[in-house]
């Protein structure tokens, strides 16, 4: 039986995320940079002739339509495929995170299943219908670091230099759709350029969502003042609760309190599926 076995989906950090507008049906603008990292889920993938898709939580246990087996059946529905594959999933990176584990996942599905379907489908079909799961599963396909606007669509590709992060995550998460509609949200930040980002990286901008979180979830602000103790600059990633730092020293992981989850990251200069698509523009 065909098998692809540990596919990995890394997570993702936004160094920055600033709400530039909010348009009439409620979307918001947004412009920031979304950089890999070696936070990973870990993927299995198996051949089946039933047409099932089937779904074995190797640590975690995960909702039962959760966006793995989403895009699974989006992509046989729409390739019209007979076969079915059973998917195991050895879940690491946190949910409720803002680090994009779950679109991760997605992105990693669409384009194992490609291949272990051969459908050879170009990245733009793809892509297509990683629009459908959710904003941020293109970026995971295209496999770049980037700088994105618009609502998420926009992606340009930029350079960031290789480096370590302490990335935290407490226990409580936190949903997006409480911080965009809270009426506190700064949602006029100033449009900047990659020109601007690329003077400073690591140090540019601020995450307009983070004041939100850090009043609806303790854990934020507990994070942010645990990492400001060991003398680092944190800040919350995408819509939280992690909280991540530029390491600029050799450091351990410190001691957490129980259920807190940690680990020193480095960032990827590219996706570890990168390629595994074609692309056709």
């Amino acid at each position: 039986m065909k098998l692809l076995s540990d596919v990995l989906a890394p997570a993702k950090l936004n160094l920055f995320l600033h709400i530039t507008a909010r348009r009439a049906d409620g979307y918001h603008l947004l412009q920031s940079v979304f950089m890999l990292i070696d936070w990973a889920d870990v993927l299995h993938f198996e051949l089946n002739a039933t047409g099932r898709i089937e779904r074995i939580d190797l640590s975690q246990t995960l909702p039962p339509d959760d966006l793995i087996v989403r895009a699974a059946k989006l992509l046989q529905h729409s390739a019209q495929v007979q076969l079915g594959a059973t998917i195991s999933v050895d879940k690491q990176i946190p949910s409720q995170a803002g680090m994009g584990g779950g679109s991760s996942d997605a992105a990693s599905t669409l384009l194992a299943l490609n291949r272990l379907w051969n459908l050879n489908w170009p990245l733009s079909k793809l892509l297509a219908l990683g629009l459908q799961l959710g904003a941020d599963v293109p970026f995971f396909l295209k496999g770049r670091n980037a700088f994105v606007q618009g609502i998420g669509e926009q992606l340009t590709p930029v350079d960031i230099p290789r480096a370590q992060f302490l990335v935290v995550k407490p226990p409580q998460g936190l949903e997006t759709g409480r911080i965009f509609s809270d009426r506190s949200l700064e949602r006029a930040t100033k449009t900047v350029t990659i020109s601007d980002f690329a003077t400073q990286i690591f140090e540019f901008g601020h995450n307009d969502l983070q004041p939100v979180a850090a009043g609806l979830c303790l854990d934020v602000q507990e994070s942010l003042s645990l990492l400001k103790g060991l003398g680092l600059s944190p800040r919350m990633t995408g819509s939280g609760s992690a909280v991540f730092a530029k390491l600029d020293r050799v450091m351990e992981a410190p001691q957490l309190p129980p259920l807190w989850q940690s680990k020193i990251c480095s960032n990827l200069e590219a996706h570890p599926l990168l390629g595994w698509a074609l692309c056709d523009d």
